[in-house]
């Protein structure tokens, strides 16, 4: 059998407040079922605006965001420059396939922390004010008619710790078939 893929930690980032972008941090520390401490989305329940006006009582699915640095180098060919937390991220990774995950991958990160993927992020037109036309680069549709969508993966916290920038990630891939990444 062969060693499953593994990436590290590029950056990661929390803010207390609901604002789109989010400072880096030298370190962040996950809390099992809640999120990352100090951040306006930690909670069991959702935290995002929109969602609590829609049901509050909505199990909290998008825990911890994550972003694959190398989207950053993709927007920058475009025109688009794209930092660390300016996407609202929580941990942006290097080496990892993210969108390619199956719903329900563990990553363990650093020294024991492990979150489980839960979906992809459906992006909001807030992009635009990070850069203008970004949203188009970020949800698009492809020639089959389906929605493609590369702002990142949402996931739930397994198992607490701390996480900070040079960590490893390692993928550990679910039992069963493959289920590909819906929003979340």
């Amino acid at each position: 059998m062969t060693e499953p893929p593994s990436g590290h930690v590029v950056a990661v980032s929390r803010d207390d407040a609901h604002r789109f972008s989010k400072p880096t941090r030298e370190s962040i520390t996950l809390i099992a079922g809640i999120g990352v401490e100090g951040d306006s989305h930690a909670g069991i329940t959702v935290q995002h605006l929109s969602r609590i006006r829609r049901d509050p009582t909505t199990p909290n699915l998008r825990q911890v965001h994550l972003i694959h640095a190398e989207l950053f180098d993709d927007m920058a060919e475009r025109g688009h420059e794209v930092a660390p937390g300016a996407l609202g991220e929580n941990i942006t990774t290097a080496g990892v396939d993210l969108l390619g995950l199956s719903r329900g991958t563990r990553l363990e990160l650093g020294e024991g922390a492990v979150i489980e993927i839960t979906g992809l992020r459906n992006p909001c037109a807030q992009i635009n004010g990070l850069s203008e036309g970004l949203m188009k680069e970020l949800v698009s549709i492809d020639d089959s008619g389906a929605t493609v969508r590369l702002a990142g993966v949402m996931s739930v916290v397994l198992a607490g710790g701390v996480v900070r920038p040079g960590d490893s990630i390692r993928v550990i891939p679910p039992a069963g078939r493959f289920e590909p990444l819906q929003p979340v």
